[in-house]
């Protein structure tokens, strides 16, 4: 497995612990599309996310959540086997989070997120559950002039073969009263506020995924593959509408810098490779916050 795959799969694991830091979701609905490419490849992903917030010591929250992908890899009729097997994935984390309220502005928060990834086709086996733990803090300061947002943390995901925590770096600033930049891994990007309702923001995104083929796809001369990976980079641009505070539809188009689709056998050696070219972009969704 390459540094940059290994990267990225961790930072799916640590994508709901920014979440919570950012901007919890009570509900979120959205779609991805990558559409077919040179490689005749196709990405698509519904993704669905419920979080409930639990009030502890007046001060602190306890957050239970779930988060729901499924996935669907369409390579055409030219790969040599059988691609119904890649046709449906499922990811499904449970997130269980303690917010503790440290000083005014500090927050400090721990997740836990049991994860299921699979094709789901037989009964559970070992390869489809996962442990992803994390731990961080975040400062919060809305009520000035120059809002800031800064998040740090570490992340640790079981499901990848160079098991060690990643750190976690996110910083938000409004540094005029129409603009917002972010940095940070995965996401950088910028935040143009038209009016109290409207705002355009452009990305640079790092995703990926992981997931456990319950059945095992034979290769011609190269064996059997047990999982199938991809990673991306992405840079984005996008439309937010508000409906209020806490309530927005979206959507953004974009492109890849690179990506990269494989199967993997149960040492996690690339053995076939799905998708290495460049592909558009569109996700669209509405979500309701915190």
């Amino acid at each position: 497995m390459g540094r940059i795959g290994i990267a990225l799969m961790l930072m799916w694991g640590f994508g709901g612990f920014q979440a919570f830091a950012q901007s919890p979701d009570i509900f979120r609905l959205e779609y991805m599309l990558m559409p077919k490419n040179k490689a005749e490849a196709e990405l698509s992903r519904y993704k669905l996310v419920a979080n409930v917030p639990l009030k502890v010591r007046d001060t602190d929250n306890i957050i239970v959540g779930t988060e729901y992908n499924y996935l669907a890899y369409d390579i055409g009729d030219n790969a040599p086997f059988d691609n119904e097997g890649i046709k449906n994935l499922h990811i499904i984390d449970l997130n269980l989070a303690y917010v503790y309220k440290y000083k005014d502005d500090w927050r400090f928060i721990g997740v836990l997120t049991p994860r299921l990834s699979s094709t789901l086709t037989n009964s559970l086996e070992n390869g489809d559950v996962s442990v992803n733990v994390t731990v961080g803090a975040f400062k919060d300061k809305q009520q000035i002039d120059k809002p800031i947002r800064l998040v740090l943390g570490i992340a640790y995901n079981s499901t990848v073969a160079l098991r060690v925590p990643l750190p976690i770096i996110y910083f938000e600033k409004k540094f005029h009263p129409k603009w917002t930049y972010v940095v940070g891994v995965p996401k950088m990007g910028l935040k143009h506020h038209l009016k109290e309702n409207h705002m355009i923001q452009t990305e640079f995104i790092l995703d990926g995924y992981f997931v456990n083929l319950q059945n095992n796809i034979i290769l011609p001369n190269t064996g059997f593959a047990s999982s199938i990976s991809s990673s991306a980079a992405l840079i984005t641009i996008g439309y937010q509408y508000n409906i209020s505070k806490n309530m927005s539809f979206y959507g953004y188009a974009g492109h890849t810098i690179f990506q990269d689709g494989v199967l993997r056998d149960q040492d996690r050696n690339d053995i076939f490779t799905l998708n290495d070219e460049p592909s558009l972009y569109f996700r669209t969704g509405f979500r309701i916050g915190i």
